[in-house]
């Protein structure tokens, strides 16, 4: 109904994407539901679902027509949905690009940061000279915001994907760090002395009790730097990058192009909730026994 209601003279013309993005999840949601007619587990699953899209996509259409069709919001801060999305079609290869380079450094910083963490967490749990030297720095500095290193590290370190790697990196390595050393510190002693009773060494018994025991802490910690690095990730690029999705949202919000500035925010969040989905979905399969305990 909404495609027949012009847009006001105020909002610059553009296709109508929104139209065609409703047209697609009106079709994708029909696939489902003809699937679903001989998959009750699927069925059951789209009757809980629907209220909630139904209401989504009814706050959807009336924003649209606050929006768009009558102009009631300053249109320079609240453009159409068809020209957020015009910029996605349009610019996909450029936002494509962007993507790229942001998971690039991310991957530098996140895996750098949580397998660091990772070695502090246990070394800090199974070793007493250890965790007398590493909880003071843990506890001293591990809460800092990674970004207040910004200035020390650019002078430490030769180029900017290096100085925003080592500050995604800073952000994952305490949150994985402190949960996998508290996880350690949670284990009950029985099962160690259990362990020992069957013959296992030291070694085998942080590798084979230890680690697996504390597995919940240490995805948590995973899940927690996971958001801190996305966060760290958006401020690490306005030190200098030449491309990635925050950069992107930071030129474009300069440029006051805010259509830009939403379809960046769009895209971090879809890659954002892939990413989490992920890792969920590595959760339970590792950690079977704890299957469904924890959703997403």
């Amino acid at each position: 109904m909404q495609h027949f209601i012009p847009n006001a003279s105020e909002q610059t013309k553009s296709l109508p994407y929104f139209s065609y993005f409703l047209i697609a999840i009106f079709a994708v949601y029909a696939f489902f539901i003809a699937l679903s007619v001989k998959n009750k587990k699927l069925s059951e699953k789209l009757k809980y679902s629907s209220l909630f899209y139904a209401v989504l996509f009814l706050i959807l259409a009336v924003l649209n027509l606050i929006i768009a069709k009558f102009a009631l919001l300053p249109v320079l801060y609240f453009p159409s949905f068809d020209k957020i999305l015009g910029v996605i079609v349009k610019e996909h290869l450029f936002l494509l690009k962007c993507v790229g380079y942001s998971a690039r450094l991310l991957a530098y910083g996140f895996f750098g940061g949580a397998i660091l963490g990772f070695i502090t967490g246990v070394s800090i749990g199974f070793s007493k000279t250890m965790s007398y030297w590493l909880s003071p720095v843990i506890h001293l500095v591990g809460p800092m915001p990674s970004t207040a290193w910004i200035p020390i590290l650019l002078v430490i370190f030769p180029t900017v994907v290096s100085t925003s790697a080592v500050l995604i990196g800073i952000a994952v390595w305490f949150p994985v760090a402190l949960m996998t050393a508290s996880g350690i510190a949670n284990i009950s002693q029985t099962y160690f002395d259990a362990g020992k009773i069957l013959g296992a060494g030291r070694f085998k018994s942080i590798l084979f009790i230890g680690i697996p025991a504390a597995a919940p802490h240490i995805f948590l910690g995973v899940f927690n730097g996971t958001c801190m690095s996305f966060i760290t990730l958006v401020v690490a690029e306005l030190i200098g990058a030449k491309y990635g999705i925050g950069w992107y949202i930071n030129w474009q919000k300069d440029m006051l192009a805010y259509a830009n500035v939403y379809a960046g925010l769009i895209i971090i969040a879809v890659c954002f909730y892939l990413l989490v989905t992920g890792l969920f979905k590595l959760r339970d399969r590792v950690l079977t026994w704890q299957k469904g305990t924890v959703k997403w």
